[in-house]
């Protein structure tokens, strides 16, 4: 038995698609475990790329089941779009696509509340597909989940009575025109035929197949930094992408996890608003955006680029119990001159001695850095470790000392076989 976490160690964006692509492969079953369709993970194999957005990364290994679990809010447009795409790919889903009966659906009134509030003045930078006011929703307990698609007269109730709420804030508060009940009533009732073969009742699917000695792979949606509770809050998403949200929005016990995987990348990067201590905003820093080619899978936003940030990265292997990590981009750092990790936060002077989460103090800190050679060459190529500059493995043990982890593999390009595994 077999069941691990895959967790993004810094603000997202830190490669997991290409990491859970390449572990699937020893796994019979991967789960997606919180987020929606605003996270995207990018695979590439050959010349073919996959942006995935709500169907797991193992679903390009033909022999790996897929589950969405309950802790994720799914978009129907876009989960069908999904399935689309990789079936026109090539890619069979039907036998190996399971959607738990408990996800909450994303309706059109969530997605044109998220844009509304967000062209306010109380920006975040949220990606505006309804992410938010749909886990809104389901924690003031008015969500409409996958099994209510199965009585017809219940979801018709159910969208009636939100729908006529959402009207009245529509029309009173922010002066727009109404949403038309009818029409999202027919386009969900169209969606449950659609995926009606995909809906199982996921926590006893996945523990059945843990007691069969079935190994398991869990997967989350952005990054720890973005976690509602434990990251730069208000400046998140809605759910919990740390290894603690992968029992909740999965169903699996923490009695039955063996192994947190943490997915680091090798200098940091943010996509949206919020505090980012280390961030350059001069040349080097666009030319990270530009080498490394940060731009949002899902958006095409480009994300803001920083030194590596080993303060930060120990905090989240604190909070997601991170043991080994994969190291992601390494090959972006090539050419140089040197590169800066931070190990510090100040204050005033003063170090911290914790990570502080809270966004005025964060905007008030000073990094600590040590400076490092680079290694001034073409790592894309290299397939051992041991074949790797010297400056490119004194970088790397650098970071593990300073972060508290063991590394397991190191990410030298895109592509599945530009990985060093240890």
């Amino acid at each position: 038995m077999s069941v691990t976490v895959i967790v993004g160690s810094q603000w997202g964006d830190e490669g997991k698609g290409k990491v859970v692509d390449i572990l699937s492969e020893r796994y019979d079953i991967v789960v997606r475990y919180q987020g929606g369709a605003n996270a995207g993970h990018t695979v590439l194999v050959g010349d073919k790329q996959y942006i995935l957005h709500l169907i797991p990364s193992g679903i390009l290994r033909e022999n790996v089941k897929c589950v969405i679990g309950n802790g994720v809010v799914i978009d129907p447009k876009a989960l069908l779009d999904e399935i689309n795409i990789l079936e026109n790919l090539g890619i069979n889903i039907k036998g190996r696509l399971f959607i738990s009966q408990n996800a909450h659906l994303i309706m059109p009134y969530h997605k044109l509340l998220d844009s509304i509030s967000e062209s306010g003045s109380s920006k975040i930078g949220t990606t505006g597909r309804g992410i938010g006011p749909c886990y809104i929703d389901k924690y003031a307990r008015k969500g409409i989940k996958i099994v209510d698609l199965l009585d017809k007269s219940v979801l018709e109730e159910k969208i009636k009575l939100n729908i006529e709420e959402k009207n009245n804030l529509l029309r009173k508060v922010y002066n727009h025109e109404e949403i038309n009940v009818n029409e999202i009533i027919k386009e969900y009732i169209e969606f449950d035929k659609a995926i009606d073969q995909y809906i199982t009742d996921v926590p006893l699917f996945l523990n059945n197949a843990i007691e069969e000695g079935k190994s398991v792979l869990l997967e989350g949606a952005q990054g720890t930094l973005l976690d509602v509770d434990h990251g730069t809050y208000p400046f998140v998403t809605s759910s919990n992408p740390t290894s603690g949200g992968a029992c909740t929005g999965s169903g699996i016990p923490p009695t039955k996890i063996d192994s947190v995987i943490g997915i680091v990348k090798a200098y940091t990067t943010r996509v949206g608003l919020g505090p980012f201590p280390t961030e350059l905003t001069d040349k080097e820093g666009d030319k990270l955006r530009e080498v490394g080619a940060e731009y949002g899978a899902t958006t095409g936003r480009p994300r803001r680029c920083g030194w590596f940030d080993a303060f930060l990265v120990n905090y989240s292997r604190m909070i997601n119990g991170i043991e080994r990590a994969a190291i992601t981009k390494l090959d972006v750092l090539s050419n140089l001159d040197e590169i800066k990790v931070c190990v510090a936060y100040e204050i005033n002077g003063k170090k911290l001695k914790s990570y502080p989460t809270e966004v005025n103090q964060l905007l008030l800190v000073k990094p600590v850095y040590e400076t490092l050679p680079s290694w001034k060459s073409d790592i894309s190529k290299i397939k051992y470790y041991d074949d790797l500059p010297s400056e490119a493995k004194d970088y790397l043990t650098f970071i593990s000392q300073q972060s508290g982890f063991e590394i397991s593999m190191i990410s030298v390009g895109p592509q599945r076989q530009q990985t060093i595994e240890l």
